[in-house]
């Protein structure tokens, strides 16, 4: 193997399945098995593989305009696409580009340091919440940094504010779930109205890879009037769950909440090519407005920035939502999949389930009563991989949770082998996982 694989320890691989081709919510290998997709191809694939109305759009595109940058010029799929991010995005008035959920947070960031600047504040510091995740670049890994990630890069990393965030399954024993947000709240007043904080960015409606953790009933919106009350910006990071994830296209509207930030990505495209937005209010966009010797400009590009191809994708996309009200179709998914995840609650490795929209989140653990999460001489996403390639379902573990995220316009057969498959794959791993059969052997087959 030449290729250095993302967030893979590579001495756990002697080589890894080759992908030859795709139809439909199904994986096809070069030898000839098939897998169902249980995570989206990275939770970004809407519509399924090789869905023939976004090839044809690429294919057109294709042909008119490959490539021609937003420095000095501009071009009709970039522009289209902007209107139709503002117009599903109550407040926002203007779009800025990058490449992936990570950059679009950067471009966030940068935002919100320049307008405090701007404004004259004094305010310099990034808020987020314990558990949150951002990305991997290095300011989108500052201001969610999980130490299981990221501990090796702390020498990058600016140092965040960090907010607590309230955790369903290991409430504080002396707390109901409400009480322990309702004391999250406090600690992010207290904090927030010290004045040295510009802003606080938070993923809406859910942390995805901190286990799918989802949010209490109002907690988000409380904390944007927080935010407000205390001249924070509130930065929301949609990239994972925008979209239709959980089941809006600006998840923060239906939180109840008022960001002056959004960022988006994954399924802008519908996973057919790499774009991200941040999109901004009115307010932010014209703290950068000025003569050019004020220096006021946002000092941020990429050379793909809005590409034609990616845009065109996009709006398609976009229009696909509407014309085939898939938001709709997620609600009616999201109430199965919470049924039929739930049901794995009666498999003894399992400790939690947690859904919202089409999103699962299943904690694995050695210990209920502890609550002990599971730690097998190999990864535990190396182990539920291989057996849910076994039983031909593509799998991925975020630490000791197995997420579920189903392109969203998986229907119910699917789903139903989704969620059958992805509950066999936990119990025949489970040996492994607890250590009562070598792992490196299970994973050679002979375990």
């Amino acid at each position: 193997m030449a290729v250095w694989h993302p967030n893979t320890q590579m001495s756990e691989w002697a080589g890894l399945p080759e992908v030859a081709s795709a139809r439909g919510m199904w994986l096809r290998l070069s030898d000839g098995s098939r897998l169902l997709d249980g995570v989206a191809s990275m939770w970004c694939n809407v519509w399924g593989h090789s869905e023939p109305r976004l090839v044809r759009a690429l294919a057109s595109q294709a042909r008119v305009l490959q490539h021609a940058p937003l420095f000095n010029l501009t071009h009709r799929p970039a522009e289209e696409l902007a209107r139709g991010i503002v117009s599903f995005s109550p407040g926002m008035e203007r779009v800025f580009y990058s490449d992936n959920g990570s950059s679009a947070v950067e471009v966030a960031l940068k935002m919100a340091l320049q307008h405090a600047q701007a404004s004259g504040t004094g305010a310099r510091r990034i808020a987020s919440l314990e558990n949150g995740y951002h990305g991997d670049t290095a300011g989108a890994m500052s201001a969610g940094f999980m130490p299981g990630f990221f501990a090796r890069y702390r020498g990058l990393a600016f140092r965040a504010v960090r907010l607590p965030s309230p955790d369903g399954y290991r409430t504080p024993r002396s707390m109901t779930h409400a009480d322990h947000a309702q004391r999250c709240l406090e600690k992010a007043e207290a904090r927030l109205s010290r004045g040295d904080v510009a802003a606080l960015v938070m993923e809406s409606g859910a942390q995805v890879a901190g286990g799918a953790r989802v949010y209490p009933p109002r907690f988000q919106r409380s904390l944007g009037r927080i935010c407000r009350r205390n001249g924070v910006l509130l930065i929301v990071d949609e990239v994972a769950t925008g979209l239709g994830r959980l089941g809006s296209m600006a998840e923060y509207h239906a939180q109840g909440c008022r960001p002056d930030i959004a960022c988006y990505g994954k399924m802008l495209a519908g996973g057919y090519a790499t774009i991200a937005a941040t999109a901004a209010t009115g307010r932010i966009y014209r703290a950068f407005l000025g003569a050019f010797g004020d220096k006021r400009h946002l000092f941020h590009g990429h050379t793909f920035t809005g590409n034609p191809l990616a845009a065109a994708l996009a709006v398609e996309n976009l229009a696909m939502y509407r014309e085939r009200r898939l938001l709709r179709h997620v609600r009616g998914m999201a109430s199965e999949l919470a049924r039929l995840a739930g049901g794995l609650r009666g498999i003894p490795l399992v400790g939690d389930v947690r859904c919202a929209g089409l999103l699962a989140g299943i904690e694995l653990v050695r210990d209920r009563a502890r609550k002990a999460p599971v730690e097998p001489p190999v990864s535990a996403n190396r182990i539920i991989f291989e057996a849910g390639r076994r039983r031909g379902v593509y799998l991925r573990t975020l630490g000791s949770v197995v997420l579920l995220v189903p392109p969203l316009a998986m229907g119910p057969g699917d789903l139903r082998t989704l969620v059958e498959r992805a509950g066999g794959a936990i119990s025949d791993a489970a040996p492994a996982l607890l250590g009562r059969v070598d792992a490196r052997r299970y994973l050679r087959g002979r375990g």
